[in-house]
């Protein structure tokens, strides 16, 4: 194996991801299968298997744990139960996320609550019980003990119209990742977080039909086209192996350039 590929190989890594059945996130775990590691799919249930069986088609292999992300105690469950079932697991990726919309001085408590919950509270215990296993392991004698990306978004850094909940929760997301690699990196746990820009994803279905609003988006845009989910590959890739072994605490936004406008 030449230098540059062993540099981004994730040969005989396990990657933990949720949010993988769809849009950014199944582009992003099949990246990591790309490069070599097993995923293991933190789903709602089992109805929805096709980013598994694009994994298995690569000869990787794939795992669905079904889990309710909005449900704490589910939620708690999810890392000690991988753990107890003697999965050896060296990168996390939380990508699963819900958005509701709202003029904020009508913004439902219970909608808040939902997102706050998906959105923040559910990554901060993932992550939590995830650095908490790998400390557990013997500290490596080279290399990292293991890499976490948590998934931002552009209203981490701006507020968005009628979201305020999500803008929080991804505002929090940020600060959660700096905050968690100020404590791990000396420790040999990555923490990084990437900050999509607007992406052509069923999440965006409502911008996307609203013909103004989509047209002012994509005037906007440096790079003159909105983003595609096969964006996120190459990042999330260099995230997750040795090729960012001394990049921690970052937030790095895949926007077409939409921040440096």
């Amino acid at each position: 194996m030449d230098a540059l590929t062993k540099m981004f190989s994730l040969a005989g890594k396990t990657a933990v991801v949720t949010g993988g059945t769809r849009g950014i996130g199944a582009a992003m775990a099949l990246a990591l299968a790309e490069a070599g590691a097993d995923i293991i799919l933190v789903q709602r249930d089992e109805n929805n298997k096709k980013t598994c069986q694009s994994i298995q088609e690569l000869g990787r292999k794939a795992t669905i744990v079904t889990a309710d992300l909005s449900d704490q105690s589910s939620v708690s469950k999810i890392i000690p139960g991988l753990v107890d079932a003697g999965h050896d697991m060296h990168i996390l990726l939380t990508c699963a996320g819900i958005q509701k919309r709202h003029p904020a001085h009508q913004f439902p408590l219970e909608d808040w609550d939902a997102v706050l919950q998906v959105n923040l509270t559910t990554v901060f215990t993932l992550c939590r019980d995830f650095g908490a296993y790998l400390l557990s392991k013997p500290a490596p004698t080279s290399g990292s003990r293991g890499s976490i990306i948590n998934v931002a978004s552009l209203l981490t850094f701006q507020g968005g119209i009628t979201v305020p909940a999500y803008a929080a929760s991804k505002g929090g997301v940020a600060q959660l990742t700096k905050a968690l690699s100020n404590e791990w990196a000396a420790k040999g746990i990555k923490v990084n977080a990437v900050a999509p820009g607007y992406i052509s994803t069923d999440m965006n279905e409502a911008l996307i039909a609203d013909e103004t609003r989509a047209r002012q988006i994509l005037e906007r845009i440096p790079a003159g086209r909105w983003g595609k989910p096969e964006d996120f590959k190459g990042a999330v890739v260099f995230l997750a192996g040795d090729a960012s072994s001394y990049v921690s605490g970052e937030v790095l936004t895949i926007d077409g350039g939409w921040m440096g406008r």
